[in-house]
């Protein structure tokens, strides 16, 4: 059995065989990660046969180590994929496969609420960048795309203007090749479309992508790059710590690109959208993940301690 990473990739690479059978980079980032850790601990153990008892070794050893569910269950699936990928090429033998891949991950006990923005903390961060500069421009149609389309966060990156097509009398992302390959076609509110045309025109763009960087005083766009996965999390990070700080704390709020799709999700039930519509507008192959998305089984506004009677003041 061959089954170790090479120094260099090559086609036997069992870490590069993973990472081309996934199309996401954000999954390749997550199993290259997990699959190192992987092997690095594999090879502490002085590399014993690949076997389920090794994986559950493994599995037992994250949970010792404090590792929450979620995280247990990204690198199981990494080590699923790996020897399923290698098994189909001939570097470990099948029925090992297989019952390696039977190894249980982590159940999760309830569901995280997550972060999600009120209307008005989510019109604050809309208008919280300096739109007087290019930069700004540009992070208000980003933030303005996430906040108003409910796109992922690599949707976003991938983003170009032939996506952008009117159909129907109004604008709409087209045919966006989201996750698991399903391609959906997401309308687009008129001031979003609005804020991406400040940015582009100014910016002096009308092909390929959307979003791309600019030079570190922001002054000018380089053209020949696109945006990348980092730099949308610290745009959102930066203008997430910029709002909140009178009612919050003075660091403001923590927020993540993903926070932004949700509080779409969540803004667009409150005004009364159908779920089904939000369900196709985010590009869920099950409605169940819409509705884990907007908690709809736990009610804030009218929640069952409203009604208790109950107060500090007495009778």
């Amino acid at each position: 059995m061959t089954l170790a990473p090479q120094t260099s990739p090559t086609p036997l690479d069992p870490i590069q065989l993973v990472l081309d059978s996934v199309t996401s980079p954000l999954t390749k980032v997550a199993y290259r990660k997990a699959l190192s850790d992987f092997f690095t601990w594999w090879a502490e153990q002085g590399r014993p046969p690949l076997t389920k008892a090794v994986v559950q070794r493994y599995v037992a050893v994250l949970i010792e180590g404090g590792f929450s569910s979620s995280s247990v269950n990204v690198r199981l699936s990494a080590i699923r994929k790996l020897v399923r990928e290698a098994a189909d090429n001939g570097q470990l033998a099948p029925f090992e496969a297989e019952s390696i891949a039977r190894v249980k991950g982590i159940k999760k006990q309830g569901r995280r609420t997550g972060t999600w923005l009120s209307k008005a903390q989510a019109q604050e961060l809309l208008l919280a960048p300096d739109v007087a500069t290019l930069r700004g421009l540009r992070d208000r149609a980003l933030l303005a795309v996430l906040l108003g389309c409910g796109l992922r966060r690599s949707e976003l990156v991938g983003l170009t203007f032939d996506h952008l097509q009117q159909r129907e009398g109004r604008w709409v992302v087209l045919d966006l090749l989201g996750k698991h390959g399903r391609v959906r076609t997401v309308p687009m509110p008129a001031w979003c479309k609005a804020a991406i045309d400040a940015w582009t025109v100014a910016a002096g763009l009308s092909s390929g992508h959307v979003f791309r960087p600019t030079s570190p005083r922001g002054s000018r766009v380089l053209a020949r790059q696109q945006l990348s996965h980092e730099a949308v999390a610290l745009i959102v990070r930066k203008y997430g710590q910029q709002i909140g700080r009178a009612d919050l704390t003075p660091e403001g709020l923590h927020l993540a690109p993903h926070d932004l799709r949700r509080t779409f999700a969540k803004l667009a039930h409150k005004g009364g959208a159908p779920i089904d519509q939000i369900q196709l507008s985010l590009g869920h192959a099950s409605i169940q993940t819409t509705e884990d998305y907007l908690g709809v089984d736990q009610n804030l506004d009218s929640a069952p301690c409203d009604v208790l009677g109950l107060s500090l003041k007495g009778p």
